[in-house]
């Protein structure tokens, strides 16, 4: 999967969603309510992107590079 060319939109997406996640599992997370909303509305947008309609394989890649650009300077 390595050649799929995900959408920017989509990859910002997944960037902000891991984001959030490491915040709400960071010790005692400020506004907790807030990230959980945010978490959920991120993760509906993920889900129900139009670029699915393809089919489902490469969610775990779109994860992994969402991953690799937040190590990138």
């Amino acid at each position: 999967m390595d050649g799929t060319d995900f959408p920017d939109d989509l990859l910002q997406t997944q960037q902000a969603w891991n984001a959030t996640f490491r915040a709400l599992a960071a010790p005692r997370p400020r506004n907790v309510t807030a990230l959980r909303r945010r978490l959920l509305r991120l993760s509906v947008r993920l889900w129900w992107h139009p670029y699915w309609t393809q089919g489902p394989a490469g969610r775990e890649e779109l994860r992994r590079r969402g991953r690799a650009l937040e190590r990138q300077p």
